[in-house]
């Protein structure tokens, strides 16, 4: 087999699942109300109750019942980040896996970082940016090491030529009954992982970035309205929130902008794989007026805006995505 031809058998295996995934996720059972769908492609997304099933810790989109739909075969581009050079956080599945398959649409070079237990998602989100023509980078590792963190800027800059783009997304969220069941090792991994990392991976990026680069951190609703049983998850998407207003502010002068994308429940790894309790996974995502958890499909146009170079007056900005939950604080 010539390299044309395995990247063309790769690259079409990896859209063949996205196609698979996305119609697995729109025949899923249905059920609540109906009327809650906000676009006919929202009409064919599954409602609660899902199935109940649990990974290992970080846990697989490809594991996942029903897959989520990353937007592998509906997101459209229109070349907003042609030329840039991006570097994406927990890239392989989820919430990132749909922004890393937005910004090559987009025009953009991406690369990923992610947990070695995850390489199986990872080389499918690998074909798909190649598949638009784009660089497509990989870099495994932990973002609880600060060596790492300043390894991985450095590689993403060497590898891509350059960065613009910075969406620190990589999160750890593990339920626990109370605060008496939070362990010191179970605190600390949380904060490394949701704080730690941000603010390593931010103060190593601003050093290669110029006048037009941006910064895209991922917080959640649970920044102001926390759950009880995530209380160390929750007090992390609040300090992303601060980090990314103060951000915004001391780099303004440089050019430098900071956006933040909000989240609601969006049906992922995070909660399969310890994220929430069985019975709050069935029912995940029922409260919400849509009366559904969101797909990462329907986030990734909002990294998108919040990179976007047309949006060159929004810095410090919350982009919401909550079912119509409403904003965080």
């Amino acid at each position: 087999m010539t390299d044309t031809t395995r990247r063309t058998f790769v690259t079409g295996a990896a859209i063949a699942a996205g196609a698979a995934a996305a119609t697995q996720a729109g025949a899923a059972p249905q059920s609540g109300n109906a009327a809650a769908a906000t676009t006919p492609a929202a009409a064919a997304y599954p409602k609660p109750p899902y199935p109940v099933q649990r990974q290992p810790w970080p846990g697989l989109a490809s594991k996942m019942t029903p897959r989520p739909d990353h937007g592998e075969t509906s997101y459209k581009g229109s070349g907003k980040l042609a030329g840039r050079k991006a570097l994406i956080t927990g890239g392989d599945s989820g919430i990132g896996r749909a922004a890393a398959i937005a910004y090559a649409r987009e025009g953009a070079d991406v690369a990923i970082n992610y947990l070695p237990a995850e390489e199986p998602d990872a080389r499918e989100v690998m074909a798909l940016i190649r598949a638009e023509g784009r660089k497509a980078v990989a870099i495994p590792g932990d973002l609880r090491d600060e060596r790492f963190c300043r390894r991985l800027i450095q590689q993403a800059a060497e590898r891509l030529g350059g960065l613009d783009i910075l969406v620190n997304n990589a999160a750890r969220q593990q339920t626990r009954p109370g605060i008496a069941d939070i362990s010191a090792q179970d605190f600390d991994d949380t904060m490394k992982t949701n704080v730690y990392a941000p603010f390593w991976l931010t103060k190593a990026a601003v050093e290669r970035m110029g006048a037009g680069a941006v910064i895209v951190n991922t917080s959640s609703e649970q920044a102001g309205d926390p759950s009880p049983d995530i209380v160390d998850y929750a007090l992390t998407r609040a300090a992303v929130l601060n980090f990314t207003k103060s951000m915004a502010k001391q780099l303004a002068s440089r050019g430098i902008r900071v956006n933040a994308v909000a989240p609601g429940p969006f049906w992922t790894p995070l909660q399969v794989s310890g994220g929430a309790t069985p019975d709050k996974l069935r029912s995940f995502g029922e409260t919400t007026p849509l009366g559904r958890a969101g797909q990462p499909a329907e986030i990734a146009a909002l990294y998108v805006a919040a990179a976007d170079p047309s949006l060159s007056y929004s810095t410090g900005q919350i982009f919401g995505s909550s079912g119509g939950n409403g904003q965080p604080a």
